[in-house]
């Protein structure tokens, strides 16, 4: 089986999605003079441990902010899935839905079909973060095919902050071609 890869180093594609409030947005590009963008792309309303890691990386906004990384996250929910799902966030930055099957292969996800209609209505995308940086490449990238392992969030933001500040390359990128 053969599946799609998104590589180190390689340009992040553009993604325009939208968000409660109507407005739409393109999620790989930052905001606010920030000149890194880190995308969060979770499973979705019905995964207790997305909702737990979306409320836990609010705490690492004020950090990432002042080593301009601009924060997103986005899921394959539904407006209304998402709508419901804000009850339970207290997340500090912008959450968009509709992330589309082809959009999740061009971030080289893996794709998960719901286990029963009670979980959810729609195949969704398993964890993946992206952390692309002023060239629009991607700097660093983490993705994974069940909602149990995720980066740590200390030693990621503590390992970005020194990746700013030292210049760090980018890693991973040896081609087996």
């Amino acid at each position: 089986m053969s599946v799609f890869k998104l590589e180190a180093g390689a340009p992040f594609p553009s993604i325009t999605k939208s968000a409660l409030d109507g407005s739409t947005r393109d999620i790989s590009k930052p905001l606010d003079g920030k000149d890194w963008q880190m995308v969060v792309v979770y499973r979705g309303r019905h995964c207790p441990l997305c909702t737990r890691f979306l409320n836990e990386i609010t705490e690492y906004k004020a950090r990432l902010e002042a080593i301009n990384i601009d924060l997103v996250a986005v899921s394959g929910d539904s407006k209304e899935q998402l709508k419901e799902h804000t009850s339970r966030l207290e997340v500090n930055f912008p959450l968009f839905f509709g992330l589309t099957l082809e959009e999740m292969k061009s971030l080289g996800l893996y794709i998960s079909h719901p286990r029963s209609e009670q979980e959810t209505d729609h195949p969704f995308a398993e964890p993946g973060l992206y952390v692309i940086n002023e060239h629009g490449t991607l700097q660093v990238v983490d993705i994974s095919n069940n909602p149990f392992v995720r980066p740590d969030l200390e030693n990621l933001v503590s390992g970005l902050e020194w990746i700013r500040k030292n210049d760090y390359p980018i890693r991973g990128t040896y081609s087996y071609n």
